[in-house]
């Protein structure tokens, strides 16, 4: 049970990684705040506890995939799109 938590852990961590790499205010920025977030919990023992936090991380992941897919639209609309337009 334990070893399959922390495989889960391990890759959220890679993939918040990954996404971090394009954050707004630097993939530094990112991947020092990601850290701390690690370690602030990483003698959690409890395997709810665990769940609940790898659940928090995922929402995480999908809020920063919102944030970059609204860049993206944001940057398509302003390219094709004129502010002239009634």
């Amino acid at each position: 049970m334990a070893s399959s938590l922390r495989s889960e852990v391990i890759k959220l961590y890679k993939n918040l990684l990954y996404l971090g790499r394009e954050y707004p205010k630097g993939a530094d920025y990112f991947r020092s705040r990601l850290k701390a977030a690690f370690l602030k919990n990483k003698d959690e023992t409890d395997p709810e506890k665990i769940k609940q936090l790898i659940a928090r991380g995922e929402f995480v992941v999908k809020e920063l995939e919102a944030l970059y897919f609204l860049r993206k639209y944001r940057a398509m609309k302003q390219r094709y799109y004129s502010d002239d337009k009634p």
